[in-house]
């Protein structure tokens, strides 16, 4: 999903509520905390409060809230989640009913905002909960503040007292471009002077019914920030005072209904999930060997059992009371619960006379890792005498030094064709010719293994619903200004490339390409890349040179452009936190249009749902046009397993990103095989964390 707008008083009291602030971070004297249960329930707006106020509370870890509202003539459409503990994200889109845009086709006025709240103090049997929020801090900030709120339960019932500036305060805060500004931190004094407090309460009746009250602080007739402002609130509302009955008819949904401002009815809809739980359960069918499978040779037979368990690329060796098999895991997203399920396929199949086992997982024909255990171990695991835990503490595995030996015996099964597809959706928002644009489709790709490590792959798009269009002209330097005339089209021609990757020891990484690249360039890509620290780092170099692809003749590259041709130079650098599933990547280096700077991106991995944001930092005096000089690109995106929905095992994943598409900074082409990414979870900090979690 992308978008297209270029779009000395009271000092005493101010030191009293910072030294209470700052005495809240320090909770360490707090034996036990309280659940924030069964108050985490939605506001209006989407993140977690009573109706136009927020509590004191947030989402679990690891769960996500999605809903609409209506509350005339506001009408909101919010996702919200909470990626680490005590976080909370909310991004909503708020359309004001009867309004129109300035620009024809818009439809009514609608602004996107992104909000965060932090629990900086946990409840416990004396203090409340107290949570920090900033709502809003970049762009237009129409419905921009930044709170401070307390919740305390004394079951049923949860208090809060809370205050705020700018929404929630005495005057509405001004645009602020694309800088973040949040007056609670760099002007506390203008923040103190124009707070309002707010309060309310929470009764929960049982676990399917609550009802809720409140004192709002918005000063509705005086936020002329507010597109809704001049036509619907010339004068303050009837009252202050918000009540509503919160019912929940499952343990996933909720119906709010409410009385607010003295003359209106609201209503709220929500779902909620833990992020990464699937929606049909996973269930792969074990391996059974069929009984004519027995007259054929040791080799065929633990052959056809991987073959038929989703593994492809298969070689066995077996001397010397030693069994030697390589393989690819083609089916599971998880390579630990791959292995798992390889060892249970060939377990019963092993002859007596074998000592010890080793397999080797290779990608692409790469080595990455390999496993060793003894055919004794293996057999307590498969008669329950050990679990997989036990069974991995005194097995072993390596990620150096790996070797594939020649198979001169058994079957080698190996894949001269690969090919992979996934569902493809894009919204694109807020551009002025038409909020509420998009494309609806497949992606997918074929692809040629002539040798092991190398492939000639060719990606196609088919799109039979897609709407865009745009009035927003290529910018100064328009390596993706231009995007429009390249997706458009209901049928893409996405990609035809030759790729290479290597693996020398130790451990360093290279992989080329040539070719049609991605959807807007053709030429070449090269990068290199190494793990340090088992795996906590990792460090490349990767650079591109590239032309514009022809958008009206996909084999032609284009002519009379900007630039001839396109050079790109970076220093990667990924850190990975295995605790907390939690990795950075640093980009540092020559971006597509010539700007050189960083660009930072921050990722958290859920149950295998990943979660990412990103920012970035360059020159932008090289751009002749205002919408990209000053400009910072940033977004977010997630990437989704389809397993989720599939009931089966699968590494397909759904991508999806939200950023502006009218900007050029900080740009670097689609890579097919990010090098950080095939190494992946492959390093010994990662098998060993994942080793210990693969039947949790």
């Amino acid at each position: 999903m992308l978008s297209g707008s270029y779009s000395k008083k009271g000092g005493k009291s101010l030191t009293s509520f910072l030294a209470l602030l700052l005495f809240s971070l320090f909770p360490s004297f707090s034996p036990s905390f309280a659940s924030d249960e069964p108050f985490v329930n939605p506001a209006n707006w989407g993140g977690t409060g009573l109706l136009e106020i927020p509590n004191a509370r947030v989402l679990p870890e690891g769960r996500y809230r999605m809903g609409i509202s209506q509350i005339k003539p506001y009408r909101y459409y919010y996702l919200t989640l909470s990626p680490l503990k005590r976080l909370e994200i909310t991004g909503r889109i708020t359309e004001v009913i009867g309004v129109p845009a300035l620009l024809p086709g818009y439809g009514n006025a609608k602004d996107k905002a992104i909000d965060l709240k932090f629990q900086i103090l946990q409840e416990d049997k004396y203090l409340p909960a107290v949570a920090i929020g900033i709502m809003d801090p970049q762009g237009t900030r129409h419905h921009a503040s930044q709170y401070i709120v307390a919740s305390k339960q004394i079951y049923p019932f949860d208090f809060t007292i809370g205050m705020g500036n700018g929404r929630f305060g005495k005057e509405p805060l001004p645009s602020s471009g694309d800088r973040f500004i949040v007056e609670m931190f760099q002007k506390p004094r203008e923040w103190w002077r124009t707070k309002n407090f707010f309060w309310g309460v929470e009764f929960a009746l049982s676990k399917r019914f609550a009802l809720v009250a409140e004192h709002s602080p918005i000063k509705y007739h005086l936020q002329t920030q507010d597109p809704a402002q001049a036509k619907y609130f010339s004068r303050p509302v009837p009252s202050p005072y918000n009540f509503g009955i919160r019912i929940r008819p499952s343990s996933f949904s909720e119906i709010d209904l409410s009385y607010q401002r003295g003359d209106k009815i609201g209503l709220n809809f929500s779902m909620s999930f833990d992020i990464g739980r699937p929606m049909i359960p996973i269930y792969d069918h074990p391996y059974k060997e069929h009984p004519t499978f027995k007259d054929y040779p040791i080799e065929t037979r633990l052959s056809f059992a991987l073959l038929l368990s989703g593994f492809s690329n298969i070689g066995i060796s077996l001397e010397n009371k030693t069994l030697i098999i390589h393989l690819e895991n083609h089916k599971y997203l998880s390579n630990m619960k791959a292995l798992v399920i390889a060892l249970k396929a060939i377990g019963p199949i092993i002859p007596e006379e074998v000592n010890s086992i080793t397999l080797i997982f290779k990608e692409r024909g790469i080595p990455i890792f390999s496993f060793h255990t003894t055919r004794m171990d293996l057999a307590d695991l498969l008669a329950d005498k050990l679990n997989v835990n036990e069974f991995f503490v005194i097995s072993d595995f390596q990620t150096k030094n790996l070797h594939v030996p020649k198979t001169e015996k058994g079957a080698k099964l190996a894949d001269a064709f690969m090919y992979g597809y996934k569902p493809h959706f894009q919204l694109f928002l807020n551009d002025p010719s038409g909020f509420l644009k998009g494309k609806l489709g497949i992606l997918g790709w074929v692809g040629y293994i002539p040798w092991e490590s190398a492939a000639v792959v060719a990606g196609v798009g088919l799109f039979p619903f897609a709407n865009i269009s745009t009035v927003n002209e290529p910018l100064s330097i328009p390596v993706r200004t231009d995007i429009v005339d390249y997706i458009k089209k209901k049928v893409v021609f996405d990609k035809l490339l030759f790729e290479q990757i290597y693996r020398f020891s130790p451990d360093i990484f290279t992989r080329f390409a040539v070719g049609f690249l991605e959807m807007q360039y053709a030429g070449l890509d090269f990068e290199i890349a190494k793990p340090f620290f088992n795996g906590r780092l990792l460090l490349g170099l990767s650079g591109s040179s590239v032309k514009k692809r022809d958008p009206d003749n996909p084999f032609l590259l284009k002519k009379d452009n900007v630039k001839n041709i396109y050079n790109t130079a970076f220093f990667n650098t990924r850190i990975n936190f295995p605790k907390s599933e939690v990795l950075i990547d640093i980009k540092y280096g020559r971006f597509l249009a010539g700007d050189i700077g960083t660009k930072v991106t921050v990722s958290k991995n859920i149950k295998g749902v990943v979660l990412s944001a990103w920012y970035s930092i360059t020159d932008t005096t090289i751009f002749n046009d205002n919408a990209n000089r000053g400009y910072h690109d940033k977004g977010i995106g997630v990437l989704i397993p389809i397993r989720l929905f599939k009931g089966t095992d699968t590494r397909m994943v759904y991508e999806h990103k939200i950023s502006p598409w009218t900007r050029d900074v900080a740009q670097d082409i689609e890579h097919f095989t990010p090098l950080f990414d095939f190494i992946g979870r492959n390093t010994k900090i990662f098998l060993d964390k994942d080793k210990k979690e693969v039947y949790k």
